[in-house]
């Protein structure tokens, strides 16, 4: 979950394009060309319906190699990345602001493509913008998927944790990793696979860690949870990884459970990157989602 992948990832960082197999030909899809943003870069490719893909910490756009090809035959998929990951430079996101950065660029830039209501898909800190922009920007979101996102990172600890409690541990996290050493493997619980925490050890490797560290700190004191009942009034599925306890189905039923008519999607046998671990059961979810 987002959670314990914010947490490992950053104990990693301080000691410091994959596929999904398909038996499928090939699909040919041109993307187009990169816009580049203060906080974000997009690209599209496609036509049809629109959805927009937002990865996660430390994450580039493709973590969404598996499914983006398949799903730009039928619709126009806009695939953000966020400034600092993936190899790119950090522009805005070297001063701070990183989420309500992404958020005011990604809500501006639909707005000047005249892309109403597109779905919208975020994994990991990318579900949390995609609630951020569905709170504060309601026409700009037409349906929402979550994938392994938690509203407030504190609720792993205890149920009763608040933003001021959790402040020291992100300052303390946040130093770690824009300070620490490269990363020599990738965190545990991020994939099941060696070939999946491969590609998640080269994003990792690949992000600047200044804006790593601060798009980290952000992540772990926004507390979403007065805000989740604004998220109704649209289709709203969270779909969250279990490797193996009933525990992760409590948690996520709890945190969600003042949306109503929300749906929840457990994946099982996945670590946090569900998209690399179980891209059948993935993709079938996101078809569902889409009504494909």
């Amino acid at each position: 979950m987002r959670v314990c992948a914010l947490i490992l990832a950053a104990l990693a960082a301080s000691t410091l394009h994959w596929s999904a197999p398909s038996t499928a030909a090939p699909i040919a899809v041109s993307p187009s060309a990169e816009v580049r943003l203060p906080h974000i870069s997009v690209v599209s490719m496609g036509k049809g319906d629109p959805v927009v893909l937002i990865p996660g910490l430390a994450s580039p756009r493709a973590v969404w190699d598996g499914i983006a090809p398949q799903l730009a035959r039928t619709h126009r998929v806009l695939l953000v990345q966020v400034n600092g990951f993936g190899g790119d430079g950090p522009g805005g996101n070297a001063q701070g602001g990183i989420l309500p950065g992404a958020v005011a660029d990604l809500t501006s830039y639909l707005a000047k493509e005249k892309i109403e209501r597109p779905a919208v898909i975020g994994h990991s800190m990318g579900g949390l913008l995609g609630m951020m922009i569905a709170r504060d920007h309601p026409d700009a979101v037409g349906k929402l998927m979550i994938i392994d996102t938690l509203p407030f990172f504190g609720v792993v600890m205890s149920p009763g944790a608040t933003v001021e409690g959790m402040r020291p541990i992100a300052e303390q996290l946040r130093s770690m990793v824009a300070n620490g050493p490269a990363a020599t493997q990738a965190p545990p619980n991020m994939s099941l696979t060696d070939a999946g925490n491969a590609k998640v050890l080269e994003w990792l490797r690949a992000s600047d860690k200044a804006v790593a560290g601060q798009a980290m700190f952000e992540d772990l004191l926004t507390d979403f949870r007065p805000d989740v009942p604004s998220l109704a009034g649209r289709p709203v599925t969270v779909v969250y990884a279990v490797p193996s306890a009933e525990l992760t189905r409590g948690l996520y039923a709890d945190a969600y459970a003042k949306l109503p008519g929300v749906t929840l999607i457990p994946i099982d046998k996945s670590a946090h990157f569900v998209m690399l671990d179980q891209p059948e059961a993935f993709s079938a979810a996101v078809r569902t989602f889409l009504g494909d």
